[in-house]
């Protein structure tokens, strides 16, 4: 299936990482333009590493610096072109139950979760309406349908962001604009794997157990893969995927107990 992806140019924040980097490998199969956003330089490095020859540049900032975010985005647009695709991760917060959360907790990571995701959009949406194509997509968590005990911040500030996106997928629609969440599983990323660890310290287990007792619940009997959710996103950034905005999309084999 030609996804119509070649010659856009896709914005990835968190491309260092395990989601990011696959996503950016997914993209850049299509022929789409990469801009590669992340806090870390040598992570960056990695990613392009392994995409030789892809029309991938890389752009190293804090996603919680707005005025660094707005530089990157420049540079990013006369690097590759207008950004066509948003494609926002953002980092975890630490594990921490809803009793300890403090009011500095949740303002400090509103500023890295989800302020960049709102700062980026206000940057790239108007040429997307104005071209009369755009495509948002944003990684949440498992967590948004069925929170994640010890995970509080996380659960509450990413329900925040779907929120968001489902309102602003019914604005601005008719100008050929989707927005759309995705849902994340038990994807193993370094993420999930330092989620592990710490509820093995908590519960004075192994990871291996922790992960054991995970897969035991997951209908697909395992991990998912980042490239099983990079091809989601792809498909949600192609032409295709047009009808489909305002959306949760799941990749999770499963796993999430709900309807």
């Amino acid at each position: 299936m030609d996804l119509g992806l070649k010659g856009r140019t896709a914005l990835v924040t968190g491309a260092g990482g395990g989601l990011g980097r696959a996503i950016a490998t997914a993209l850049t199969a299509e022929g789409a333009n990469v801009a590669a956003c992340d806090i870390s330089a040598e992570a960056l490095a990695a990613t392009a590493e392994a995409l030789p020859g892809a029309n991938l540049r890389t752009y190293a900032f804090d996603l919680a610096d707005p005025d660094a975010l707005a530089t990157a985005v420049e540079s990013a647009t006369n690097d590759l072109g207008a950004i066509d695709i948003l494609v926002g991760i953002t980092g975890g917060p630490p594990p921490t139950p809803a009793t300890d959360a403090t009011a500095a907790d949740w303002e400090s990571h509103f500023s890295s979760l989800v302020s960049p995701v709102l700062n980026l959009v206000g940057h790239v949406l108007p040429g997307m309406r104005e071209r009369g194509f755009g495509r948002v997509i944003v990684s949440t968590s498992s967590g948004v349908v069925n929170p994640i005990p010890n995970l509080a911040i996380s659960n509450g500030l990413r329900l925040s962001l779907v929120g968001w996106a489902k309102t602003l997928a019914r604005e601005v629609g008719r100008d050929g604009v989707t927005v759309n969440t995705v849902v994340p599983g038990r994807i193993q990323t370094g993420r999930i794997l330092a989620l592990d660890r710490a509820k093995a310290e908590r519960d004075g287990v192994t990871p291996e157990e922790v992960a054991k007792a995970s897969t035991a619940s997951i209908p697909v009997g395992r991990y998912g893969y980042p490239e099983e959710f990079a091809a989601m996103v792809a498909f949600l950034a192609s032409t295709q995927a047009s009808y489909v905005t305002g959306s949760q999309v799941r990749v999770d084999g499963g796993f999430i107990p709900s309807i």
